[in-house]
């Protein structure tokens, strides 16, 4: 019985007419489709200048927070630099910038020029980035010295390949649409604050458009320092001054025994004094 419904199914499937599609409007559609589905979307010579020097995904590190800082060797204008050996045992802020004599960038390294009296308070040395070359750098320092009445002091790396910044990935996805005459993507704005051991303890990412705030990244260093030394963690908005919170692992008991006066809002959030 059932071959025999499975002998008619087959009849009454080869008797069924099949629809008739003219071929001025089937084929062309079927063809485009195909295209569409086996060819990769044309890339223009800009991008390809731009994939060709973006690392492959097996090459790019995991920068994520407590990994290492990828090292690199650079010209800076200080000379040339092996960054794990310029780090030596200490903190660390890398930042980069998209260019030289570009408005925005001139304002920001002028900032981190005034504050460099406070980072070095806290031991931590400063090192800018920016996708031009040295002899631009040089040029360039003498503008944000007059704009911003300060002195520059720190190294500057010379990145015009972009190599640092494709190996930190300081690269906007967007920048394949904005590109310089060479065909590559400009850097955006990153911050990354490195420690002692070389690991990565904080980074900030800002479009190009946007300035950064550099009383944040001390703000931040502060809180990362006073973390360290002394088992605590730091509320929102949080200042060298203010109130600290006892971490969830310590028990109200240990916190009395550690800080003295601690104050309970919560089970869970505790406030004390250092």
């Amino acid at each position: 019985m059932a071959t025999l419904f499975a002998r008619s199914a087959v009849r009454a499937a080869a008797q069924t007419p099949r629809l008739a599609f003219p071929k001025a409007t089937y084929s062309p559609t079927i063809s485009r489709w195909s295209r569409a589905c086996q060819q990769p979307p044309a890339v223009t010579a800009a991008t390809r200048r731009f994939l060709s020097s973006t690392p492959s995904p097996s090459e790019q590190p995991r920068l994520r927070l407590g990994s290492e800082a990828p090292n690199f060797q650079a010209k800076t204008t200080h000379g040339e630099i092996d960054f794990h050996d310029w780090l030596g045992g200490s903190w660390a802020v890398l930042f980069s910038h998209p260019a030289d004599f570009t408005p925005v960038c001139t304002t920001e390294l002028g900032a981190f020029a005034r504050l460099a009296p406070e980072f070095a308070r806290r031991g931590v040395k400063m090192m800018g980035l920016s996708a031009d070359s040295l002899s631009s750098h040089r040029e360039w320092v003498a503008d944000i010295n007059e704009v911003g009445a300060t002195d520059v002091q720190f190294p500057i790396v010379a990145d015009s390949d972009r190599k640092v910044a494709f190996l930190y990935d300081m690269v906007d996805a967007q920048d394949l649409e904005n590109v310089d005459e060479k065909g590559i993507a400009f850097t955006i704005r990153s911050v990354f604050v490195i420690d002692p051991a070389k690991k990565i303890r904080l980074t900030m990412m800002y479009p190009a458009s946007t300035g950064r705030n550099t009383a944040e990244v001390l703000r931040v260093i502060d809180s990362l320092q006073t973390v360290d030394a002394k088992g605590v963690t730091t509320p929102i908005d949080w200042r060298v001054g203010d109130d600290v919170i006892v971490p969830p692992s310590v028990s109200t008991e240990d916190a009395k025994k550690k800080f003295g006066d601690v104050r309970e809002v919560k089970p869970y959030l505790r406030y004390t004094r250092i």
